[in-house]
């Protein structure tokens, strides 16, 4: 299994999870172009692409799915039926038809993936994440979160590689002048993880088995790199896991390809 970022933030969310030759796309929030300029640039081609899997129907999660169903309109794109139907109503050239629908909880097959959607707390009709099994390693993908809970810590202490969002720095958000109902939004239980708030989910339960830990979705206003970094190495500090790979994705490029 290989994972890669090819965008991760506000202005547009893509990943990539490789096994056996094939590709499977974790969202959508970028241009169709830029999608495939940066698959080539890590080492992937679109012919690759098995599927898609919608996590939510933000902008920055879907933007890019109309063209790509337009160019490959034979490769499925997954989501639950809540997500179909508030994609259509989000961005007008997404249409419900485009899906193929999971339930939350029930796994199904593509390819060498097997894919199990899970509930997640964000301010949108049903979002998910996903546990994403195949060579024998299993990938954990949850971004847009406003609560570390049980539930999502106990799909990521399966993991052997994970994304996890690490949006703000708490003290940074509160003064970047941004309207307090925003601020109020983004820190409730249904808005983004804080640093302290992703490093407090791993300090808890990162397994046995991680060995490569994405930090996603960073606000390019209210955080920086290097402290969404140290929050969660000294978590992992705390625990004896120093051996873990850590990483900060970026927005206007692609990650490191991890082969697990």
């Amino acid at each position: 299994m290989k994972v890669v970022s090819l965008a991760s933030g506000s202005k547009g969310n893509a990943y990539l999870v490789e096994s056996e030759g094939q590709t499977l796309l974790v969202d959508c929030g970028i241009s169709c172009r830029t999608l495939v300029e940066r698959m080539c640039r890590t080492g992937f081609e679109l012919a690759s692409l098995a599927g898609v899997v919608v996590t939510h129907n933000h902008h920055d999660h879907i933007d890019g799915l109309p063209v790509l169903h337009r160019k490959l309109p034979d490769v499925p794109i997954f989501a639950n039926l809540m997500t179909a139907e508030a994609c259509e109503a989000t961005n007008h050239q997404v249409k419900e038809d485009f899906f193929t629908l999971f339930e939350n909880g029930q796994e199904f097959d593509l390819g060498p993936f097997c894919i199990h959607p899970f509930s997640i707390p964000h301010d949108v009709p049903d979002p998910v994440g996903f546990v994403v099994r195949a060579d024998g390693k299993t990938y954990f993908h949850a971004t847009d979160l406003g609560l570390p809970l049980k539930s999502v810590g106990m799909k990521f202490r399966e993991a052997d590689v994970a994304t996890l969002e690490s949006n703000h720095d708490v003290m940074l958000l509160k003064s970047s002048g941004r309207h307090i109902s925003l601020i109020q939004r983004i820190m409730g239980n249904r808005g983004h993880l804080s640093n302290y708030q992703a490093a407090e989910l791993v300090e808890e339960f990162a397994g046995k088995k991680l060995k490569k830990l994405f930090l996603a979705h960073l606000s390019q206003d209210c955080n920086e790199p290097h402290l969404a970094l140290k929050e969660t190495c000294e978590a992992l500090k705390r625990i004896g896991r120093t051996d873990v790979d850590v990483e900060a994705l970026e927005q206007f490029a692609p990650g490191r390809v991890y082969d697990a």
